[in-house]
């Protein structure tokens, strides 16, 4: 093979992350790849919140685990993600934490509301439904805000597949992996 013919490609690390200046962008890696995105919408980060309330009242209620938002995912050091919430079992959460306070584990559940533009949706849909997928999440929900819509993927045969595209405001979200945890869809979009 003719060595010119051959593309290198710049791997970033998390320790590349440490070295970018202080701003309002959010810097991910997925695979080695930079992906760097500004302040979301203020309705991107309205519907985070709620879907962040309704699990940490569910949560509250149950003891059964906890949500946070935007925690540091640090899966590797070519993989160092910020979703927009996540949820974590109390019994995943005593090992997955590190001495930093980032999640080195995955979580048992990621929310991602999409953000505008194409390039934002296709690393939600596709670069973290893969990293999420390889790392053992046991379900995403992707949220689209501008169309109130909620795709739900879960863990079958070792990959997340979409189970069901939620769309009409009286739906209502459930989960098997949070008992008795029903929320109304038009709640997340208030």
């Amino acid at each position: 093979m003719n060595p010119a013919a051959i593309e290198e490609r710049v791997r970033w690390t998390t320790s590349d992350l440490e070295l970018l200046p202080e701003s309002s962008n959010r810097y991910e890696i997925i695979d080695g790849d930079l992906f760097v995105t500004r302040a979301p919408h203020w309705q991107h980060q309205n519907v985070s919140g709620n879907v962040y309330a309704e699990l940490r009242d569910w949560s509250l209620e149950t003891g059964l685990g906890k949500p946070v938002t935007t925690p540091g995912l640090i899966f590797s050091d070519a993989d160092n993600v910020i979703p927009d919430v996540v949820w974590v079992s109390k019994e995943r959460l005593a090992v997955a934490l590190d001495e930093s306070g980032h999640l080195v584990a995955a979580p048992e559940l990621v929310i991602e509301v999409l953000s505008a533009g194409t390039e934002n949706e296709r690393r939600d849909r596709e670069a973290k439904l893969k990293l999420y997928s390889v790392r053992g999440v046991q379900e995403y929900w992707i949220i689209n805000w501008q169309l109130q819509q909620v795709e739900i993927y879960r863990r079958q045969q070792a990959m997340l597949k979409l189970v069901t595209a939620l769309l009409d405001d009286e739906e209502t979200l459930t989960s098997p992996l949070l008992p008795n945890f029903v929320c109304s869809l038009s709640r997340l979009f208030v």
